[in-house]
């Protein structure tokens, strides 16, 4: 049986606060968006990850909470401090050590490194933008045996700027606006009923 390798990088983050650590930025709310658009991709092709690792930088483990709520992820997320602006061998290291029972994991981290790791193991996708979400299929049957040299064929590659992410990202952001207006309503009508009751 081969296993399955998701690698997807952080969400788009915000820049805004100047004073913060770059560890401690958050995302965007553009970058929730494309998070949760991701999630749902996900859950579409029945992609669910049995296993989550994350960097812990602000941004990419708010891109996993995202993504693991919104595809029905149920487990625990498990941060992975080395995978901070890791480079490729650290993440195959980290890899390496998975147990065998897990077939489909989810990784989310930075760039270069990230985009380097999809390189060596794809060789054809050139960029993988802030929010992309790669499918690897892995020609290993133990995670064991993963390396450089292993073959992987991509299977799906999805960028939050593609047509079907952007439907999904307008649904939600239509959504979350519909929550709020009726919200804004909801808080109206209470205070009018009170002035009513006065």
């Amino acid at each position: 049986m081969s296993k399955t390798l998701l690698l997807m990088r952080h969400a788009k983050s915000s820049w805004k606060d100047k004073s913060l650590k770059d560890e401690l930025r958050p995302l965007k709310n553009r970058g929730e968006l494309a998070a949760a658009a991701m999630g749902v991709i996900l859950k579409e092709n029945e992609l669910v990850p049995q296993l989550i690792l994350s960097s812990p930088a602000v941004r990419a483990r708010r891109t996993a909470d995202i993504v693991a709520k919104k595809c029905g992820y149920k487990h625990d997320i498990q941060d992975v401090p080395a995978f901070y602006m890791a480079e490729p061998p650290v993440f195959f290291e980290t890899l390496k050590t998975l147990d065998d029972k897990l077939e489909r994991v989810l990784v989310v981290a930075h760039n270069p490194g990230l985009e380097a790791l999809l390189q060596h193991l794809d060789g054809h996708v050139d960029a993988l933008p802030t929010g992309a979400l790669a499918y690897l299929n892995l020609d290993i049957h133990h995670w064991s045996e993963l390396d450089p040299s292993t073959n992987a064929d991509l299977i799906g590659f999805w960028d939050p700027e593609s047509d079907h992410a952007k439907e999904i990202e307008d649904e939600m952001a239509k959504d979350k606006k519909d929550k709020k207006d009726k919200d804004h309503k909801k808080e109206k009508d209470g205070k009018k009923d009170k002035k009513s009751k006065k």
